[in-house]
């Protein structure tokens, strides 16, 4: 861990700074989907409300970006129609992470399932090829995440003569 990563949580704005759109998800117990996201996937508190069960939660790359979400236990205030777990249907959160063996050494570790296998993927993007190693995983409430880390690129052309 680096220096940034152990100091005192709670207090601290974001270290890549505040995102201009960042996802909020509500979820049944904030104990638990913190042991998920800061224990398993390896999120931080930047900064936190314990008494409204509130986390804002961070994950810096080598190069400082860092994804954010923010956690909130269910109180109704902002739920617009009934929650009926899974909650997350219909969406997935990506994220990029410098490497997936700590995350799923974690994972397994805790006996956490996966919601499909480890991959290799090689998406075409215009004049080359983008790689993806990546895993889908569902966190406490039914959220899916696909965490990847990037493969690179290559000429379309290789990639072609390969297949």
């Amino acid at each position: 861990m680096t220096s940034d990563e152990n100091r005192i949580e709670g207090g601290h704005p974001p270290l890549s700074g505040w995102q201009p759109m960042v996802c909020e998800i509500l979820v049944e117990d904030i104990a638990a989907s913190l042991a998920f996201w800061r224990d398993l996937v390896g999120f931080h508190i930047a900064y936190d409300r314990k008494a409204e069960k509130f986390a804002y939660l961070e994950r810096l790359l080598p190069d400082r970006r860092g994804a954010q979400v923010m956690l909130a236990e269910r109180n109704g205030r902002w739920e617009t129609g009934p929650m009926v777990s899974p909650f997350g249907r219909g969406v997935m959160f990506q994220i990029c992470v410098e490497d997936l063996a700590p995350i799923l050494a974690a994972l397994d570790t805790a006996g956490w399932p996966l919601h499909s296998p480890l991959r290799d993927i090689w998406r075409e993007t215009g004049d080359h090829e983008t790689g993806q190693r990546e895993v889908f995983v569902l966190d406490p409430d039914g959220y899916l995440l696909m965490l990847y880390q990037d493969l690179g690129d290559r000429p379309l052309k290789t990639a072609r003569q390969l297949v």
